[in-house]
């Protein structure tokens, strides 16, 4: 049970709560709806689901539904909403927020939570000034009591962004971005091998008609050649530039091209550059077999990822919470994730700057275009520019700076693509980079080579550790790693693993008197599925790992729902770290996680039976426990 101290001070008894998704749909709107449900529930208010989104409210009557806890069971893993969103017309003029207005009020829901872009969130917004006007105009005609405009006399609205493009400024990520990315991820590593076998080109098209998140992340994502986004088009010339680097790299022995276009793409005078268009240049200046797919709402459809039921979990409490401290003085705020937190920021400041954005590109001012997105989107963007374009030899600087990069402990997904741009950005800066096969033992025997920009061409895609990994620490081949760095006359040392690869730069410091090779720089990069290392919020591979554990939950309960009064325990990995079982747990809507931090006795495991037998009672009749 959540601990009660967490939220004494607040109640939500007397308290009416609407929750409703508007505009496009998004995965993970549900997880977002069940949170709110379920935590208003837990202070004691009252929540209502408002079916059909603003059409709903306008239309009331059996639109708007008092609901239970179990009125949410099993909604976490579904894609879409349950509670329909539809686009509204009446909603934009006053006779159809009256008449919303006056269905509110019958139901004593002054509290409105809503899930959608910023056009829905405006309208929230219009609706929350206008709110008083309204019900003195309802009063006035008879529809409601005089005593209920000053018993409702204002209304508190708290937004959640349910959008798969991520377009809108204030929060890192909106809900749906994520398991949009799988999407994209997912027919990319299905194209690529079909690529490969004929030595194809593949323009992909991605949604994004104003935003070129989805484009620009899922292009750094699987190391694409090409990228077109609205917010930063290709200078003049680009069909010259793109056709001579996708020549060279088939020059390196590269056998298939991938181009990603956003929807919304565009040239530095705003003129639409099209998929068709990038297929037929390539066919006609290079000659290459090049084939296009639209991905089109194949983006929005399936099951959530772990990472958006947990955001959107997280935000749906975080929403109730803004909405019970609400007052009449309180501007309608917005949840958004800022770093790894939930946080509130005020709703018309985010909406203003995302119609920012969109002025700047209209005018052509791109890098500002490019900055209101945020360091986030910045960030990404310099990124992929670094690791997708090689210097020729005479622009590269010469350092004469060696740096060896080796994994160390257990593979962890996404070490390969952490190996790919520490030798790309290393080659850019003019070092020399050099690999070293199976960790430190590997270093010892002398496994350790020169890595060129093309050897780790590919690489972002494929799981494990490439370069091969041990968990052997370095503390009995102190000599012989010290040997083979002056051999190689390394000058920095880059780490990727998880707690082995702390240790063993521990040790490495801790021989520095006695090694003057180790008096360098030596830098970790946590890589471990655990997620049970300090200084990170995210370790590379917790969250590839977390998909499968929340995937696998989804099948065992999906198989559950035909054998009744069934308990399904799932025992993950993580050792002494609890990280895997307790998010597993959250984003997979178990009943109970055990973790080592949480410490536990019979009672509590007897509560939890008791809890279970209770549920078998109801119409969800099966059990899930991981620890």
């Amino acid at each position: 049970m959540p601990d009660k101290k967490f939220f004494e001070n607040l109640s939500g008894k007397g308290k009416a709560i609407g929750v409703l998704t508007s505009g496009g749909d998004a995965q993970g709107m549900n997880a977002a709806v069940r949170a709110v449900v379920r935590m208003g529930i837990y202070v004691e208010a009252k929540v209502y689901f408002i079916y059909e989104g603003y059409e709903g409210m306008v239309d009331g009557g059996a639109n708007i539904v008092e609901v239970t806890w179990e009125s949410v069971s099993s909604i976490l893993q579904v894609g879409g909403t349950v509670i329909g969103s539809a686009r509204c017309k009446a909603f934009r003029s006053r006779e159809g927020r009256l008449k919303a207005a006056c269905n509110l009020v019958k139901y004593g829901i002054t509290n409105l939570c809503v899930i959608g872009g910023d056009g829905s969130l405006t309208g929230a917004n219009i609706f929350r000034e206008e709110w008083s006007g309204l019900l003195e105009e309802l009063a006035k005609n008879g529809e409601i009591a005089e005593d209920a405009v000053k018993k409702y006399a204002y209304l508190n609205i708290v937004g959640m962004v349910g959008s798969i493009d991520n377009d809108f400024c204030g929060t890192d990520m909106t809900i749906g971005t994520d398991s949009a990315l799988h999407r994209i991820i997912e027919v990319v590593d299905a194209i690529m091998t079909t690529a490969q076998s004929h030595q194809r080109t593949f323009v992909l098209e991605v949604m994004g008609r104003h935003c070129g998140y989805l484009a620009l992340v899922s292009a750094l994502a699987c190391g694409a050649d090409y990228v077109f986004i609205p917010e930063y088009p290709p200078e003049e010339g680009w069909e010259d530039h793109m056709c001579s680097k996708l020549s060279e790299n088939r020059a390196r022995k590269k056998r298939l091209n991938i181009i990603i276009v956003a929807e919304g793409a565009i040239d530095s005078h705003n003129k639409s550059i099209t998929s068709e268009q990038v297929k037929d240049l390539v066919v006609q200046q290079l000659g290459y077999d090049t084939r296009v797919t639209i991905l089109g709402h194949v983006q929005r459809g399936g099951t959530p990822s772990a990472f958006d039921r947990i955001l959107a979990s997280r935000m749906g409490v975080e929403a109730v919470l803004a909405l019970l401290e609400g007052t009449p003085e309180t501007p309608a705020c917005v949840v958004s994730l800022t770093g790894n937190q939930a946080i509130r920021l005020p709703l018309m400041e985010c909406v203003q700057m995302t119609q920012d954005v969109q002025k700047a590109m209209d005018g052509r001012q791109f890098s500002e275009a490019v900055q209101l997105r945020g360091r986030s989107f910045e960030n990404n963007l310099n990124t992929y520019k670094l690791l997708s374009t090689k210097k020729s030899a005479a622009d590269l600087p010469k350092t004469n700076f060696n740096v060896a990069v080796l994994n160390v402990g257990a593979p962890a997904a996404g070490m390969n693509a952490a190996v790919r741009s520490a030798v790309r950005i290393g080659i850019t800066e003019g070092h020399k980079m050099f690999a070293v096969t199976d960790g430190f033992e590997g270093f010892s025997g002398g496994q350790i080579k020169e890595i060129s920009w093309g050897d780790v061409g590919g690489w972002t895609g494929q799981g494990g550790s490439i370069l091969g990994t041990k968990r052997t620490l370095p503390g009995k081949y102190m000599e012989k790693i010290a040997e083979q760095m002056r051999t190689h006359n390394i000058n920095a040392l880059l780490v990727i693993g998880g707690f082995e690869a702390f240790e063993s730069c521990l040790q490495l410091l801790e021989a520095r008197p006695r090694f003057e090779e180790f008096c360098i720089p030596i830098c970790v990069l946590p890589a471990t599925i655990s997620n049970n290392v300090p200084g990170t919020d995210f370790s590379i591979g917790a969250d590839t790992s977390l998909n499968t554990i929340v995937e696998t939950c989804d099948r065992i309960k999906l198989s559950a729902s035909g054998t009744k009064r069934r308990v399904f325990i799932i025992e993950t990995m993580g050792g002494y770290c609890g990280y895997l079982a307790n998010m597993g747990a959250l984003a997979a809507g178990a009943d109970a996680a055990y973790i080592f931090e949480e410490k536990f006795d019979i009672r509590e495991l007897q509560a939890n039976v008791e809890h279970l037998t209770e549920k078998m009672k109801t119409s969800i009749q099966r059990g899930l426990v991981l620890r």
